[in-house]
């Protein structure tokens, strides 16, 4: 429809019923105002799109090893007008950023634009083609209040967001959730230049409270959970503890890379596929081969996984209390075993420790729990705060 039809939809009560369930009634009246801003930018026949980032809820630095993830979309998300076009370019206006044109002609990767969004598009394009569908061009307005760098999965609510684009312009919308978040994760890692899982992609994809379990890793099982923290008296925050991700891309490949290097030293490709009773038979052997803090970062693994089975149980016995327990058991476990809460290049700069420390102190006579979001190393921690106590905290 027209960007004019779509304004005179945004005053009827049934926009209003949509709005307050995406980003909540309180922000109804700024949702509205986002979307008319967007359509004031756009001429011709127009589709909105939407798509959230995300929150991990437990099973850190699990899915790049076929591990199992507990995550959930939240109400900040990337959203877009968009206009279908007769030929193969795209122009792309983002609020805050410089205007882009891509052309989808040529779906070559590009040195020059890795970590830049034009990787992600033309590398989004190239798996669709890839895949025996020839995306055409379009024209995007996009406004995305999913924070860079805040380990709330900018990147891949965007990735799949230029994927739901395409599958709706170009492919009558026929791709699953996995199938764009899949394609979200090869734009990723081939053309942004960031060697991520699946998890982020495909907690945006399916929107909602999922568990996940990648242990084949060409079909994960997805899973929708009920889970409303506020009904049991906690909020969930993210505290973005303003630290720089620029230069920590080796940090993170680190991960999994020591990972997998613990699971070859026993002949396995990802840890998920190795006995954890072989696994501690060997560890003297295996600190010779790859080392003292890949032994720990095994460790981390196959405790959180068992761990992520044992926060699904606490929710559906709505065991808030072991739950919250089991979420500070993964916090310790991520800055003890994985040893992602700040780089060793960096020791003076350690926000996630001080934000950690200072959240524990807070909660040590109250409920609640805390632990690292996201990649780590820089960004944000993750704490669950007594409502009563929210504004002090």
């Amino acid at each position: 429809m027209t960007g004019q039809d779509f304004i005179d939809r945004l005053n009827s009560s049934d926009a209003d019923n949509i709005f307050s369930a995406l980003y909540g009634a309180d922000e109804l009246s700024q949702a509205k105002q986002r979307y008319l801003s967007l359509l004031n930018k756009a001429a011709g026949e127009l589709r909105l799109f939407s798509v959230p980032g995300r929150t991990e809820l437990g099973g850190n630095h699990t899915d790049h090893n076929r591990g199992k993830v507990l995550a959930a979309s939240i109400h900040l998300d990337a959203a877009a007008a968009v206009e279908a076009r007769t030929d193969r370019q795209v122009f792309l206006k983002s609020t805050g950023y410089r205007d882009l044109n891509i052309d989808l002609s040529d779906l070559t990767p590009r040195d020059e634009e890795k970590g830049k969004p034009e990787a992600l598009i033309r590398g989004v394009a190239a798996e669709f083609a890839a895949r025996g569908v020839t995306p055409g061009g379009f024209t995007i307005n996009i406004d995305s209040r999913v924070l860079t760098g805040s380990g709330l999965s900018s990147s891949a609510a965007v990735e799949v967001l230029f994927a739901k684009i395409i599958d709706n312009l170009y492919s009558d919308g026929k791709m699953s959730a996995l199938e764009l978040a899949k394609i979200g994760q090869k734009a990723e890692n081939l053309y942004f230049g960031k060697p991520c899982g699946l998890m982020d992609q495909t907690a945006c994809a399916s929107g909602g409270v999922v568990a996940i379990d990648f242990a084949d890793s060409n079909a994960p099982q997805v899973r929708m959970i009920n889970f409303d923290p506020a009904a049991s008296g906690v909020a969930l925050c993210i505290i973005d503890t303003k630290g720089s991700h620029s230069d920590l891309t080796p940090d993170y490949a680190a991960i999994p890379d020591e990972m997998k290097a613990a699971a070859a030293f026993f002949g396995k490709t990802v840890l998920r596929e190795l006995d954890e009773a072989a696994f501690h038979a060997g560890i003297a052997g295996l600190r010779k081969s790859a080392g003292d803090r890949a032994v720990l970062r095994a460790m981390h693994f196959f405790d959180e996984n068992c761990r992520v089975e044992n926060m699904l149980k606490a929710l559906e016995e709505k065991a808030m209390e072991k739950f919250l327990n089991l979420v500070n058991e993964s916090g310790d476990s991520s800055w003890q075993l994985l040893q992602n809460i700040y780089s060793p290049k960096k020791p003076a700069e350690q926000g996630l420790s001080l934000a950690l420390a200072l959240t524990k102190d807070f909660l040590r006579t109250s409920i609640g729990a805390c632990r690292v979001h996201g990649g780590g190393f820089a960004g944000t921690i993750q704490a669950y705060i007594p409502i009563d106590r929210l504004g002090l905290y």
